[in-house]
């Protein structure tokens, strides 16, 4: 039987230590597995060998006016999204909430793994280690509830395909991507192979905001370079170009994605962006396709860079979703964007959520919206996207 939810969260966030999933690493790479440390104040942090400590911010969203995060640090078992699933499932109820998509930490936790843990058998094997936690331990506690996001290392095709199939055989429901799964920055050819495993599997793909952090390398691999001197700025990258003033962080890579061909080839693969917000992406569509046709011709016959068979902004209308939290405009302008392609996140437990009060900041975001168009963004869109069985 179907599962009436009420409201579900596309983006929440799990703060846990490394020592929940070290039992399933490997021991010859137990050493590098994310530690937990007491720090001198008393709170506690995420130690990775040779890097500086993640600490965990502390949070207690129930004292009166405190809404932020203590940067001195609380423990893992007290703060609010820490601890056991029961207690999170807790926490959903007294926030008025039936379930969560949750994401590890943040992007730059991620990161902070990948920077720190170099050798790659090691890294890929710390991994799945959470993710195989992740399934079999956390959210088998309440798989209705608790929707877990797998992810996928940074390190090269072959060994995101194979996570990508651990994901999808211990039941996760969708994975986190943190940059193009041949392990680069920027799209190549050797992506393929996971677009193509993700596509004959229907897995839905995950973007926390935006790929990678603090990037600065190319944005594409081009199929010439043109001759001669180039003028600098605009004519120096198309796809740079194409990106637009407009778009946040997030335009960048699904700009990327459209330009490296990616739907033509794999026209059933579906993206998630989460946590970017809404009210900036009609103007950002309308820009994409101007800018797409005062560029595309020089950037074919200097760069050979393919012309779409479509105008961008279809690509973006068709294969992405998008996360909001409290964004009442972009609401207003929901059937800009499509409303079956937005999704509400509460972003609990970080310091943008709302958490205990969603409720009421769901009434603020949906003021004037039809009961059913209110359902499809708060439920529906969710239950779809991850392949919940709920209504």
């Amino acid at each position: 039987m179907a599962r009436p939810y009420r409201a579900i969260s596309a983006d929440s966030h799990l703060e846990v230590p490394g020592d929940r999933w070290e039992h399933r690493v490997a021991p010859k790479y137990r050493h590098l597995n994310p530690k937990r440390i007491t720090l001198p104040g008393g709170g506690e942090a995420h130690q990775i060998e040779g890097q500086p400590p993640k600490v965990e911010p502390g949070r207690d969203f129930r004292k009166s006016g405190w809404r932020g995060v203590d940067p001195r640090g609380g423990t893992f078992a007290a703060n609010d999204g820490g601890g056991a699933p029961e207690k999170r499932l807790q926490e959903q109820d007294i926030d008025g909430i039936d379930a969560e998509a949750l994401f590890f930490g943040t992007t730059a936790g991620a990161n902070y793994w990948r920077e720190g843990i170099k050798d790659d058998d090691a890294y890929c094997d710390i991994v799945g280690a959470y993710n195989g936690w992740l399934a079999e331990e956390y959210c088998a506690a309440a798989p209705d509830r608790l929707i877990g996001i797998g992810l996928i290392p940074e390190a090269d095709a072959e060994s995101a395909v194979a996570e990508l199939e651990h994901c999808k055989r211990v039941g996760l429901r969708a994975v986190q991507l943190n940059r193009f799964p041949g392990g680069e920055m920027y799209p190549t050819r050797e992506d393929d192979s996971f677009w193509a495993a993700a596509a004959e599997m229907g897995m839905p793909l995950t973007v926390h905001v935006e790929f990678g952090n603090r990037y600065s390398g190319p944005l594409f691999q081009y199929e010439k370079s043109p001759e001669g001197p180039m003028k600098a700025g605009s004519h120096s990258d198309p796809v740079a170009r194409f990106i637009t003033t407009f778009g946040n962080k997030a335009a960048r890579d699904v700009t990327r994605l459209i330009f490296a061909g990616v739907f033509d080839r794999f026209p059933s693969l579906r993206f998630y962006f989460a946590e970017t917000q809404i009210g900036w992406v009609p103007m950002w569509m309308q820009e994409l396709d101007d800018s797409y046709d005062r560029n595309h011709i020089w950037a074919e016959e200097l760069y050979g860079l393919k012309p779409l068979q479509r105008p961008p902004s279809e690509y973006v209308r068709e294969h992405f979703m998008w996360g909001f939290m409290k964004d009442p405009y972009g609401v207003r302008n929901r059937h800009e964007i499509g409303i079956d392609h937005v999704m509400w996140e509460s972003d609990f437990p970080h310091s943008a959520t709302d958490w205990p009060n969603s409720r009421q900041t769901i009434e603020k975001n949906f003021v004037g919206v039809p009961e059913n168009e209110r359902h499809q963004m708060l439920v529906g869109n969710a239950v779809r996207f991850f392949g919940l069985d709920g209504e």
